[in-house]
């Protein structure tokens, strides 16, 4: 898996991805302290609408930037991403009003929202052939897996020699550090894209690419089962140590730990598996052992837990963490299968957007129901989500899904460039070639008989 390493650019922007990825940790658990400080026993509430704000400018900037994205040099993109990350996690430190918190969080992730699709983009480009960009998949889930790990671990340690402030400076150094990684390689330059209609339509294209792709239609659904069962780990890992099973501060770590293992155990072997075996094999099983995961769970947090509730507890995350990545890695393939090269920015774009609305339906689902209601209610209502995503995935994505499709053209005249080799039919033009949505092919063909072409 690391042979893509070899590759300067790839190994250049990964190092980047890792640094800004540790760094991003840092001010995480700097934040937490930060909010301590400022609203004492409301620290919770106001970390949760800290959290509420990153969804909303994860959902909203992404397209809007993906709509541009073709007319912005890559790298200056990214690198001008990175300044800005690195202003506000330098400014943090000295604000002394809560919403000033929020106006700089709000920043700070809409500069991640403009800089993550972008750099998502560019990985396939800077690594065409599909055996290398599945290997770059699994790497940077290990990296999110590792740093999940990693940052809290080094936080802690520098927490021994420093205060929490100091914790901003790194994350400023990462963001710098990425930026200078990203500007000491050549990048791709985009390619122009023309679309009709005004800024409102461009920036729904990658939006409208999903809806009118079944294989990424599934993905979002797959996106939402993920989700499901990232939530009830996020949200509720900690209640069901201490409180359930009453275990200690250091156990909440343990379990976080085999979700992240089984992740990253996923992620590892993923690149051998998909040389033999297509995505939808391996993502929408994966689909269904998080729904599996989550009524068995549903089921255990109804009874009085016994010696066998703390080690049930840690394989299932383990396995959520595996599953979950199992459908997550695969999925820039699916991406990069269903846009054009020049579509790829507002594709991820929109994947980034609509796959962080699942979040922000699931989130709050875990958690007020499980204040409200109880744990095992919660779980029950993620296990019937992801149920219903896991079945509308498998009836939306065909089990025969080729690249390329022969489709009708009724709209464009004989002298078009995209039908000069057509067949005339009775209704219009017929040919084939690696489908995808674009300004020429605005929905999925339907099969059709050879007696219809005429």
């Amino acid at each position: 898996m690391l042979v893509v390493l070899r590759n300067r650019t790839y190994r250049h922007l990964f190092t980047a991805q890792v640094i800004a990825l540790v760094g991003t940790g840092l001010a995480t658990v700097a934040l937490s302290l930060l909010a301590y400080d400022m609203a004492g026993s409301n620290a919770s509430a106001v970390l949760g609408t800290a959290l509420a704000i990153k969804m909303v400018a994860y959902v909203g900037v992404a397209p809007a930037v993906g709509a541009f994205a073709d007319r912005i040099p890559r790298r200056a993109l990214l690198v001008s991403m990175d300044l800005i990350r690195a202003g506000v996690a330098l400014s943090l430190p000295f604000v002394s009003q809560v919403w000033q918190v929020y106006v700089l969080v709000f920043l700070l992730q809409c500069a991640s929202a403009a800089f993550t699709p972008a750099f998502q983009a560019t990985i396939p480009e800077v690594l065409p052939e599909e055996r290398d960009y599945t290997r770059a998949l699994s790497l940077s889930r290990l990296a999110y897996d590792l740093e999940s790990l990693f940052s809290p671990a080094l936080a802690a340690g520098l927490l021994t020699l420093i205060s929490y402030n100091w914790l901003f400076v790194g994350t400023t150094v990462g963001f710098v550090a990425s930026g200078a990684l990203v500007v000491s390689v050549l990048l791709p330059r985009p390619a122009p894209v023309e679309r009709g209609g005004g800024v409102y339509a461009k920036a729904s294209f990658g939006t409208r690419l999903f809806l009118a792709t079944p294989r990424l239609r599934a993905l979002l659904a797959l996106d939402l089962a993920v989700a499901a069962g990232g939530a009830m780990v996020t949200v509720n890992t900690v209640v069901l140590v201490r409180d359930n099973l009453d275990r200690t501060v250091g156990d909440v770590s343990l379990a976080l730990g085999a979700y992240g293992a089984g992740s990253m155990v996923a992620a590892l072997s993923l690149p051998r598996v998909l040389d033999r075996v297509n995505d939808r094999t391996v993502m929408l099983p994966a689909s269904f052992a998080l729904t599996g995961v989550l009524t068995a769970l549903a089921l255990g947090t109804a009874v009085t837990p016994g010696p066998w509730a703390w080690p049930a507890l840690l394989t299932a995350w383990a396995v959520l963490g595996a599953a979950s990545s199992m459908v997550l890695t695969p999925g820039g393939r699916l991406l990069r299968r269903s846009a054009t090269t020049a579509d790829l920015p507002a594709a991820f774009a929109a994947q980034f957007s609509l796959s962080h609305s699942c979040w922000l339906l699931t989130y709050p689902l875990a958690g007020w129901l499980a204040a409200k209601a109880g744990m095992s209610v919660a779980t029950a209502a993620l296990a019937a989500v992801a149920l219903a995503a896991a079945v509308t995935a498998l009836a939306i994505w065909p089990r025969q899904d080729p690249g390329h499709l022969d489709h009708l053209h009724d709209e464009l005249p004989a002298e078009h460039p995209h039908v000069r080799d057509a067949i005339r039919v009775r209704d219009g033009w017929w040919h084939g070639h690696d489908y995808r949505i674009d300004t020429l092919h605005s929905h999925w063909p339907t099969p059709r008989r050879s007696s219809e072409r005429g």
